[in-house]
Order: structure tokens, then C-alpha cells, then sequence
């Protein structure tokens, strides 16, 4: 009973906050194919700067890791013989 009580009040706050949102974009002249338009090259923006973002910093990972996979190696092999004879 209180799962449907909690999902009427949730569909109950959707619309309410639906009707204070598109009324406030009625005040600007904003329509929905405007704002649908305007996700859809958000999205691609989004992508393009993450992809962008990777590009940048998989050289500087393989360099770093260049160095710091061999340090770790010699290290994990030290403790584990240290373990071994102590």
C-alpha cells in the first residue's frame, strides 16, 4: 500500500514541478522543439569534449605508465619476497 501511495505522490510532484517549469518557460521564448534541438547538440557537445578529453590523456597515461608499472612490479616483488623470508 505505501508503494503506491509513494509512486502516486512521486507522478503527483512530477506534474506539479512540469506545470511550474513550463510555465516558467512560457515567460521566455523557449518552445519544446527548441529546447529538444538544443539536447540533442548538448549531447553531441558533451560526447565531442569527452572524446577530446580521452584523446588528451591516453598518451600522457601510457608515458606515466611507462614509469610507474615497472616501479610498481619492482616493489610488489620486494614486499612479497620480504614476506616470504620474514
Amino acid at each position: 500500500m505505501s508503494t503506491q501511495r509513494s509512486i502516486g505522490g512521486t507522478v503527483i510532484r512530477i506534474v506539479l514541478w512540469s506545470l511550474v517549469i513550463g510555465l516558467a518557460l512560457s515567460v521566455l521564448p523557449i518552445s519544446p522543439q527548441d529546447l529538444l534541438a538544443g539536447l540533442g547538440d548538448t549531447a553531441q557537445s558533451v560526447f565531442e569534449t569527452v572524446v577530446g578529453v580521452v584523446a588528451w590523456a591516453v598518451p600522457y597515461i601510457l608515458i606515466g605508465a611507462a614509469v610507474v608499472v615497472p616501479i610498481w612490479l619492482v616493489l610488489a616483488a620486494w614486499r612479497a619476497m620480504r614476506g616470504r623470508g620474514g
